[in-house]
């Protein structure tokens, strides 16, 4: 019997969180199914190309965030 996998189980695979059993049956499913196959590449060019993302806010973005908890904890000192 042929098992189908989600999108998520192959997400799991990916990032290391399926159990031995799974890694197995999902390595078996991407040599005989080219569907998995190209989903499996297309979440790996993904995953690649969020490494090279920038998780730095722009200093507008921080001084908008601090401007913003500032006028927030004012209010609350207010009331």
């Amino acid at each position: 019997m042929t098992k189908t996998f989600t999108e998520n189980d192959l997400i799991r695979y990916v990032y290391g969180e399926t159990s031995e059993i799974e890694n197995n049956e999902i390595e078996s499913a991407l040599l005989c199914d080219s569907g998995v196959q190209e989903q499996f590449a297309q979440l790996l060019e993904i995953t690649q190309q969020l490494s090279g993302v920038n998780y730095f806010p722009s200093e507008n973005s921080v001084k908008n965030i601090l401007d913003k908890a500032k006028e927030l904890n004012l209010q609350s000192i207010a009331k």
